[in-house]
């Protein structure tokens, strides 16, 4: 069984502040830990669940946070951005039997985590056929498309009950919830063992049941903090100005909707 795992750091417990996100901040170095400890449970999990082969993505600001000799002999780690328009579940492909996303975090506009955003600092909310949008919604339409499910999703509280709200048959595992401009956050060990044994459940139960349904049309709104920004990327072939700050972009396959992001967000 073949699985692929992609890690974000804002969803991690205990982390907090963007100081900690960054990797040239010292503040970053116990975040990077427990990002990697997280993503580590995640692989033990799927291991014992099965897995005989593991891709990491490191989806992470830089992509270069996971401390690589500390995941299993199994995996292959993911560093760097090859630009390509799955971004963050660069190299999924049909073979994979399922996803797990791993430290995300609630969407762009959301009160539920002080680092809430979606894909960059410049888009203030972004809709996808009229629901507000996360990069969990990103990605898990991006793998359903390749007929892979994602069936687990850790991070904050916010996020977990939005995939509980898209699919409820996509476990999750919270790790901490967030107030105002501050976090509360369960133990760091607590964190992993309920990551492993919620990817070791996951693994084990209905995998296809947690494919989103692809529907014939894509409708995506991108309001950005700036109207020049939204000015200049109207201009993407297809693209189109509703107000000054949004951008509505349309289009049959959800692989073109990827590629409007990778230049547009």
């Amino acid at each position: 069984m073949k699985i692929y795992i992609s890690a974000d750091i804002e969803g991690v417990t205990g982390v907090t502040h963007w100081d900690e996100t960054e990797l040239s901040r010292p503040e970053s170095a116990t975040p990077r830990e427990q990002m990697t400890a997280e993503t580590v449970a995640a692989c033990e999990g799927a291991l014992e669940a099965g897995a005989t082969e593991i891709w990491v993505k490191d989806a992470h600001d830089s992509a270069r946070n996971l401390i690589a000799s500390r995941l299993p002999r199994e995996a292959r780690l993911i560093r760097g951005w090859s630009r390509h328009p799955l971004m963050m579940m660069q190299e999924l492909d049909e073979t994979f039997a399922a996803a797990l996303l791993v430290g995300y975090h609630s969407r762009a506009a959301s009160d539920r985590n002080p680092l809430a955003h979606t894909l960059a600092g410049m888009v203030m909310r972004m809709r996808l056929n009229g629901r507000d949008t996360s990069e969990f919604l990103v990605n898990a339409f991006a793998a359903s498309s390749l007929n892979v499910p994602v069936v687990f999703v850790s991070g904050d509280k916010g996020l977990c009950e939005e995939v509980a709200e898209v699919n409820a048959h996509i476990g999750t595992a919270a790790v901490k919830e967030g107030f105002g401009n501050s976090t509360i956050s369960i133990h760091p060990d607590v964190a992993t063992e309920n990551i492993k044994n919620g990817v070791i459940q996951a693994l084990k139960g209905e995998r296809k049941k947690c494919l989103l349904p692809i529907p014939p049309r894509f409708t995506l709104d991108v309001e950005y903090k700036e109207p020049a920004r939204a000015y200049q990327y109207s201009f993407y072939p297809g693209a189109k100005l509703t107000d000054p700050v949004t951008v509505r972009f349309e289009a049959d396959q959800y692989f073109e909707i990827l590629r409007f992001l990778l230049f547009a967000s």
